[in-house]
């Protein structure tokens, strides 16, 4: 009878073990599952973008965002020069959503952005504005020379100036008004000196000139007096958090963010 009592005493216990150990286990399970949940809610990204996007892609934020809540998105608005500068120089960025094909594909070269990985998104158009209360007759490229001062980017860093300034080669105005240029550090630099009557006209683009009620377009660039104006997008290639970047970079793609784009005035490419 002892015999018996203390081998049922044994399986007793040793059943209470693996109980024991099965639990440990599960617990175990679920702690690393929480840790690793408490990972991908914190990963964050952060994506360079022309100036003139910015609008357009607060909104896209929001809702990849609510989709995603794990992710956060982090922007870097400025200059398509500037930012691709940095990005050369190793700034931690995990996109690229350039207002221009050449410094974008100056990324590519460098091999930074991988071309299988980049896609070119939307397009956009290049406008004359003045102040909405201005009394200087400007309604063409070609009234420039009536200006006292005119803003356009820095052509070397800012898309929009490249394209200004070619536009008016292209139209034989720019020797005329070269020494009244102001240039702006970016697009919406650009607007702001227009806005504040800093200057009596400005180039930018229509998605610019769109947000603000205290600037007026009175003419449009022809497609044929400058470079296409592109807007091209990429993972750049040493990511750390690739899966996020590339989730995101193909959600700027689909028809919902399109259809924003298109909103702020953006041209759709397909």
């Amino acid at each position: 009878m002892k015999r018996f009592y203390s081998l049922f005493l044994s399986i007793t216990m040793i059943l209470g073990l693996a109980v024991s150990g099965c639990s440990t286990n599960e617990q175990a399970t679920k702690s690393v599952g929480k840790k690793q949940e408490a990972v991908q809610k914190n990963v964050e990204l952060t994506i360079s973008a022309a100036a003139s996007l910015q609008d357009a892609l607060n909104d896209i934020k929001a809702n990849f965002e609510k989709a995603n809540p794990n992710v956060k998105i982090n922007f870097n608005f400025g200059a398509s020069g500037a930012l691709q500068q940095q990005i050369s120089q190793g700034a931690p960025v995990d996109l690229f959503f350039s207002a221009a094909e050449d410094k974008f594909n100056n990324l590519v070269q460098d091999g930074l952005i991988d071309k299988n990985q980049g896609k070119d998104v939307v397009g956009n158009k290049l406008v004359l504005v003045v102040p909405k209360d201005t009394k200087k007759e400007i309604n063409s490229f070609e009234d420039l020379t009536k200006a006292d001062k005119i803003s356009i980017g820095t052509p070397e860093a800012v898309p929009a100036g490249q394209y200004g300034k070619e536009t008016l080669e292209n139209l034989n105005v720019w020797k005329a008004i070269e020494g009244k240029v102001v240039y702006g550090k970016d697009v919406r630099q650009v607007l702001s000196y227009v806005e504040t009557n800093n200057v009596d006209a400005g180039i930018v683009y229509k998605t610019d000139a769109l947000t603000s009620t205290k600037v007026k377009i009175v003419a449009t660039a022809a497609e044929n007096t400058h470079d296409p104006i592109i807007y091209p997008l990429g993972v750049i290639k040493n990511s750390k958090q690739l899966k996020e970047a590339k989730k995101f970079y193909e959600y700027l793609q689909n028809d919902e963010s399109i259809k924003i784009l298109e909103k702020y005035g953006f041209k759709g490419l397909n």
